[in-house]
């Protein structure tokens, strides 16, 4: 809109100068996940006061007093029942009669605004100051709406319905833990409101909640149901129980001040027992020998209490420590010296001139990374890019496969989403995801390779003395190939990618590792993840990997239209089967080598794969190379039949072959095909 000034306001007077404005400093504030004590501003603030006293600044740590609290009247009293301690093991409240919901002052609605809290109303503002300030979440119930003057927190029958705040009907496990009156349930503890557990603009009597929660029994009601809010997200790291009390008595003052009204009941606080601190035994010698340096003993004495962490007893050797319970990441002495070392400050630790190291022998371990570098650069070579996916994936994408059975999926006890709520047993499905995110950036020519583990689980192998032994591991190669080989060049037309395209980079990978095609199987395979696939097997029947033509229902699913080729190779069995390869070079060999060309007529279901298979198995010591250069079905063949031309490369390394030896082979070879395949020459 529009602000008309006063005729002596002077132009170019700063806006903040003519109103009188504060400046506000806004400070974002990255939270790893174990700091949930700093989930809050007094918390960030807590950790600042540390850091400053030991760097020579004045400092003093303030929060508002509440010494003022004070109950006016008991006409309001409201009873506490906590049936499930184990769950709620402190839960408190008050209440506050005559409050007049309405818009709050500015100040509040600019300190919410400034960090990115839209205002509502008086009342639910003072929780959402609180819940930022200091780590508390509160609730505020309309206390007209508690039936019976009390409030019960305990758990409900299995599938009991309830409907929450966004009016979307739930049913709950008896794992829930909820704040109910005598007749119904009202909220889920910790987590989420009920449809009318809130405060409206008729509301004139407010029951708040201030408690502790066990984190554990929020985070898995939290998953359970797909919601994040503001108080879970406090409530399953772990909040400070020593707040609970003074957050309550602060947010009566504040409800006072700002909605009016008296508070109208004694505190009723249920408590099963003080949280505990963490006992943590501190030597200086491992403080020192973990950091690299001898820290004075008064400079740790000195950070450690700013922390707000008692000295319990001190000897030569080391301290006993309090760690309060809202340091819920602070419970082993490596965790104390962290934090003493981030206090004191890493750039405070010179780098030491003397390096600690020890001399290991290779192993198998080493090789295989060796070996993937190796290929790595090989498949950039040919123009591969290399792909890092979640191994956390979606377990609908398993629904109704035979191949990887959903009853062989590792599932995550407490999943962040249905998206990611099981271990990976394929690396198919992350690599067309990513091939589904280019694709719908308009860059459809695609290849990709990816090495990661895969997981398992098999009931059949766990036992009670060994339930780990139901999992495994394996470690596996993935490549990706969709669009067009060849694209806009001067020189060639445009090519589609295909299936031999890929069976290229496949048999060049086994050369590469010391595994030619002569000790490998290759056979067709009945697989739901493929339209068409060839498996890959050593002469022991080991499968070492499978590739072929992703099938339609699985692209559609990732709404990818371009034909998918997708190669999947067992690493660690790739590793047994060249445990006693090597490769080297060689000199080239003087004599030269003879081509032959057959043609052969074969049953319709024949692939070329099983002649090259036969071939090697025929003659393995001067055969070199056998190649199909013409595929005929049509006039002049029987129903069922098609003809294959193939050429055969023959080499002695030395001497020189004669045509007695080559029509040996051949005619073998002919013999061989006819026998196993049903092959005849033409």
């Amino acid at each position: 809109g529009i602000i008309v000034l006063p005729d002596n306001a002077v132009p170019g007077t700063l806006a903040k100068d003519y109103y009188h404005i504060k400046n506000e400093y806004v400070l974002e504030v990255d939270i790893t996940p174990n700091r949930a004590d700093a989930c809050s501003h007094y918390g960030v603030a807590r950790d600042l006061y540390a850091y400053l006293l030991q760097n020579g600044y004045k400092a003093e740590l303030k929060r508002p007093s509440v010494g003022a609290f004070a109950t006016e009247n008991q006409d309001l009293d409201i009873n506490i029942r906590v049936e499930n301690q184990e769950a709620c093991p402190h839960y408190a409240g008050v209440t506050v009669k005559g409050v007049t919901v309405r818009e709050s002052p500015a100040w509040l609605q600019n300190k919410l605004r400034l960090i990115g809290v839209r205002p509502i109303n008086n009342v639910v503002d003072v929780t959402n100051y609180i819940v930022h300030a200091f780590g508390q979440p509160l609730h505020c119930f309309d206390a007209s709406e508690i039936t019976g003057n009390e409030v019960i927190v305990k758990t409900l029958p299995e599938g009991t319905p309830f409907v929450t705040l966004d009016e979307v009907e739930r049913k709950l496990s008896d794992r829930d833990l909820m704040i109910c009156n005598s007749k119904e349930p009202m909220c889920i503890a910790g987590v989420f409101g009920g449809l009318k557990s809130g405060s409206t603009e008729k509301t004139t009597e407010v029951f708040i909640e201030s408690a502790y929660f066990h984190p554990t029994w929020v985070r898995k009601t939290a998953r359970r149901h797909g919601l994040n809010t503001d108080a879970s997200f406090r409530f399953e790291r772990g909040i400070d129980p020593g707040s609970v009390i003074y957050c309550l008595k602060l947010a009566a003052m504040m409800m006072k001040e700002l909605a009016g009204g008296t508070i109208s009941s004694e505190i009723k606080d249920v408590c099963a027992a003080p949280v505990p601190d963490f006992i943590v035994e501190l030597t200086y010698n491992k403080l020192n020998s973990l950091i690299g340096k001898v820290i004075p003993t008064e400079t740790i004495k000195s950070i450690v209490l700013s922390l707000e962490i008692k000295i319990l007893n001190e000897t030569s050797d080391g301290l006993t420590l309090a760690v309060p319970p809202y340091r819920v990441d602070v419970q082993r002495d490596v965790d104390v010296i962290e934090d003493i070392l981030r206090i004191y400050g890493y750039n405070n630790v010179e780098i030491s001139d003397t390096i600690h190291s020890s001399l290991t022998t290779k192993s198998e371990t080493d090789k295989s990374h060796k070996l993937q570098n190796l290929i790595s650069e090989q498949l950039v070579g040919c123009g591969f890019y290399e792909i890092m996916n979640n191994s956390l994936t979606r377990a609908s994408y398993y629904d109704d496969l035979e191949s990887f059975s959903p009853s062989k999926l590792v599932m995550l006890l407490n999943p962040l989403s249905n998206d990611l709520n099981c271990m990976r047993q394929t690396l198919l499905f992350g690599g067309l995801e990513s091939i589904a995110y280019n694709v719908n950036r308009r860059n459809a020519d695609l290849k990709f390779f990816e090495f990661g583990n895969c997981y398992y689980f098999s009931q059949e192998r766990k036992t009670p003395e060994k339930e780990l032994a139901a999992y495994s591991e394996e470690y596996h190669l993935g490549m990706w190939l969709t669009g067009k080989k060849v694209s806009g060049s001067w020189a060639h037309t445009d090519e589609n990618s295909s299936i031999y395209e890929l069976k290229a980079y496949v048999e060049n990978i086994f050369t590469r590792m010391g595994l030619p095609l002569q000790h490998l199987v290759m056979g067709n395979v009945s697989n739901d993840m493929y339209s068409v696939a060839l498996s890959v097997n050593t002469k022991g029947g080991k499968c070492v990997g499978t590739f072929g033509i992703v099938a339609k229902k699985h692209l559609k699913a990732f709404d990818i239209d371009n034909d998918v080729y997708y190669a999947e190779l067992n690493w660690k069995e790739l590793m047994r089967a060249i445990r006693s390869a090597k490769t080297g070079y060689k000199e080239l060999s003087k004599f030269p080598a003879v081509k032959r060309d057959l043609a052969l007529l074969v049953d319709k279901h024949i692939q070329f794969v099983e002649i090259e298979q036969v071939a090697y198995d025929t003659e393995k010591k001067l055969l070199r190379e056998v190649s199909l250069f013409d595929v005929y079905e049509g006039k002049n063949l029987e129903d069922g039949k098609k003809s294959y031309a193939i050429s055969l490369v023959l080499q002695d390394e030395t001497q020189t072959l004669t045509e007695a030896v080559i029509d040996k082979i051949t005619t073998k070879l002919i013999k061989n095909l006819e026998d196993k395949l049903g092959a005849k020459q033409r």
